[in-house]
């Protein structure tokens, strides 16, 4: 007897018994395991939309984007509403290195659910991908309005307007999140940067150096420190690479 055969005499209930034993494997993160049971759930009912959703994300684990995409726009096409669908897809597309191809189903997702900011976000990292700077400002500010206590907007508000040379402008913003985390030490880098590439060598020492206090292990302690021998005239030590 045949998988499909086996399982004939209630295909509706067999294809759901089999997407919830790989959606508690999915849960595991056991992907390659579950990947057998989700395609037998797709093999005996063919509008499971659960079943390729569960199998997208399995591919996306398993970093095989192109197949995720793949089973989560069948996913997508079968369920229209589901928010998560859509958001997911908008991610491997970013994850294949897709981001215009992100865009449509970021909007899809808010479409869907406008109070989530968290497709808002990945929209404007999509436009800031695809070089539509404003755009991606423009929604980050947006994001900011609507959710004035998520971080992550301010972040990659401040991120892109340094990258754009906009500095002064980058530090209000980074201002703005110490005001709503004074534990969000990158800021105190970042505002320390801004100073640094405006010339103000004294403002940018004193973040420099609050930084240091609070994280003087951290990945950019090195950097820090020779930014701060510079700028008060040292020489910097052979063996550590200026990054600005």
């Amino acid at each position: 007897m045949t998988k499909k055969s086996q399982y004939m005499s209630n295909p509706v209930k067999d294809s759901e018994d089999l997407c919830k034993k790989a959606d508690l494997l999915r849960a595991k993160s056991a992907f390659k395991e579950a990947v057998p049971d989700y395609l037998n759930s797709i093999l005996i009912e063919r509008n499971n939309a659960k079943s390729y959703y569960g199998l997208g994300i399995c591919y996306k684990h398993m970093e095989n984007y192109s197949k995720a995409i793949r089973y989560l726009e069948k996913a997508a096409e079968l369920d229209e509403n589901s928010y998560e669908t859509f958001f997911e897809l908008g991610v491997c597309h970013l994850l294949e290195g897709i981001p215009c191809g992100a865009i449509k189903n970021f909007v899809r997702a808010i479409q869907i659910n406008p109070e989530n900011p968290d497709a808002i976000l990945q929209l404007g990292i999509s436009h800031e991908l695809c070089e539509e700077y404003d755009m991606a400002l423009m929604i980050y500010q947006k994001l900011i309005e609507n959710s004035p206590d998520y971080i992550r907007a301010y972040d990659h508000k401040s991120s892109l307007l340094m990258k754009m040379e906009r500095y002064k402008e980058a530090s209000f913003v980074l201002n703005r999140i110490m005001k709503l985390d004074p534990t969000y030490h990158k800021a105190y880098v970042g505002i320390g940067i801004c100073f640094d590439k405006l010339g103000k060598k004294a403002d940018a020492q004193r973040y420099y150096r609050k930084f240091l206090l609070n994280k003087p292990e951290s990945a950019q302690a090195d950097f820090v420190k020779t930014r701060m021998q510079k700028l008060r005239g040292q020489k910097t030590p052979t063996n550590v690479l200026s990054l600005v």
